[in-house]
């Protein structure tokens, strides 16, 4: 397996393949109801929907630093948290729809890497393999935050 292969394979597991930890990324908002979605556990705490929106940006500007993409190019105005207060079955489905293209974006950005650039930095940025291994740990991180939400909802 290449560097690039076996980074591919760790940002599919963390989002949207079979691995051995457990819920993924994809899988821990699957199913999810607008109402689930907006539920906060305290006020200014955030929300699954708006983790999901969060998840999308950072996937955003990991492709962007690795391509060496323009700033301030995000499908929506602002960057880093963006406000998911009302239960709304469109807006969920297509902020859903937003993480999945920035993941796709994304894994398309990594598999067109060389490996002998991993080691250099990217555009406003650490080496290549450093944003990789970060976006991973980052999805991985906020799947077990919703698993963590979903259960306190339920209590």
């Amino acid at each position: 397996m290449t560097p690039i292969e076996l980074l591919l394979t760790q940002i599919d597991q963390a989002y949207d393949h079979r691995s051995w930890h457990g819920t993924n990324l994809r899988g821990s908002i699957r199913g999810l109801t607008p109402e689930e979605a907006v539920w906060r556990p305290a006020p200014r705490r955030h929300n699954i929907h708006e983790l999901i929106v969060h998840c999308a940006y950072w996937k955003y500007v990991v492709s962007r630093r690795l391509a060496g993409g323009k700033r301030g190019s995000f499908a929506l105005k602002g960057s880093n948290w963006f406000a998911r207060d009302a239960a709304d079955a469109a807006a969920l489905r297509d902020d859903i729809k937003l993480l999945e293209d920035c993941h796709r974006t994304l894994r398309a950005v990594i598999a067109a890497l060389h490996g002998t650039t991993l080691n250099r930095p990217a555009a406003d940025s650490r080496p290549a393999h450093w944003l990789v291994s970060g976006i991973v740990a980052h999805d991985l991180y906020h799947a077990g935050q919703i698993q963590l939400l979903k259960r306190m909802m339920a209590r």
